[in-house]
């Protein structure tokens, strides 16, 4: 009795055993994924890959390009915004419309002179390529006159003193070399007003007032 009990307990065994090795062995071989699959299914599957990997290197190009495209409009638009707007500062210095600082000379003018001399002052510097002038703190700008008679001159409705300066930004040095020169103003005037002095002085660094004109126009309206 003993003997046929120990070969069904080891048959029982041997068969429990043997389902468990069968499981193991399916097991395994389901988790080798790629080992699992037939020839013709990693080649549909290495298409599929290569397919998927073309796409996408297209849509990086194509995202990159993107990219280059919009960098240039960028790059474009803010040297466009940077001209404008230094376009915009020298039509406003100019038009005496902002503060200007920067190297020139000052006039003093002593003595009894008219606005006439004056303006021939003024119109040569406008001639030796100042940027900027101001008379007693007056900016001089497009229709700015210097009138009146002897002692008794006016710019802008404002009286001016017997002695006043008029200050002008620019190279310093041409401005003065055309102010002083054998024929220029400065002589004309030593030899028909004698009573009147102007002295040049270089400047490092004057500094000019804006305008206290109003330019908006009561008449007329721009075209566009």
């Amino acid at each position: 009795m003993r003997r046929p009990r120990n070969a069904i307990s080891i048959a029982v065994v041997a068969l429990v055993l043997g389902v468990l090795v069968v499981v193991q062995i399916r097991a395994q071989s389901g988790s080798g994924g790629l080992g699992a699959l037939s020839a013709q299914e990693l080649t549909v599957l290495v298409a599929n890959l290569n397919t998927r990997n073309d796409q996408l290197r297209t849509e990086i190009a194509t995202l990159d390009q993107q990219l280059r495209a919009l960098a240039a409009r960028q790059a474009r638009g803010e040297t466009s915004i940077g001209q404008l707007q230094a376009d915009l500062l020298r039509l406003r210095t100019w038009a005496g419309l902002d503060p200007v600082s920067g190297p020139g000379v000052r006039i003093t003018i002593e003595g009894p002179i008219d606005g006439r001399a004056v303006e021939g002052v003024l119109n040569e510097l406008r001639n030796a390529g100042a940027e900027a002038i101001s008379v007693e703190q007056i900016r001089a700008v497009v229709g700015t006159v210097v009138a009146g008679e002897r002692g008794l001159l006016s710019a802008e409705g404002q009286r001016l003193p017997a002695t006043f300066e008029v200050s002008a930004i620019g190279n310093a040095e041409a401005l003065t070399g055309t102010l002083t020169r054998a024929g220029g103003v400065i002589a004309q005037l030593a030899a028909t007003e004698p009573d009147v002095r102007l002295t040049v002085t270089p400047v490092s660094n004057l500094q000019l007032p804006a305008t206290r004109r109003d330019f908006n126009p009561i008449h007329g309206r721009p075209k566009v």
